[in-house]
């Protein structure tokens, strides 16, 4: 079995990942061979929260260009791995919840 801490690399902090919030829906970067079943297990034992559903996605590299390279693609951004996390009504993650 995976180490909770290998499949949960970070959480997401974006505006749209705290607009989830009041749907207790929690975004995090997750490792890119980690499935559903092995996201939930590691919220559940990370965090002690009963995990209702993971949504997953990957988001391709962006394409980076130089202006001196005239449009030339010079290199690209890492790929990453997401998973929407929705918890139980009940239950909340404090690391989350603004101050």
């Amino acid at each position: 079995m995976k180490n909770p801490r290998d499949v949960i690399l970070k959480p997401v902090v974006s505006e749209k990942s705290y607009s989830l919030l009041d749907a207790n829906t929690y975004t995090f970067i997750v490792h890119p061979d980690a499935n559903k079943t092995e996201i939930k297990e590691a919220v559940q034992s990370i965090f002690s929260v009963r995990v209702t559903s993971v949504n997953t996605l990957h988001r391709k590299g962006k394409k980076k260009r130089t202006r001196r390279a005239s449009g030339v693609i010079v290199g690209v951004r890492k790929a990453t791995k997401r998973a929407l996390v929705t918890l139980h009504p009940d239950d909340k993650i404090e690391i989350f919840e603004a101050k």
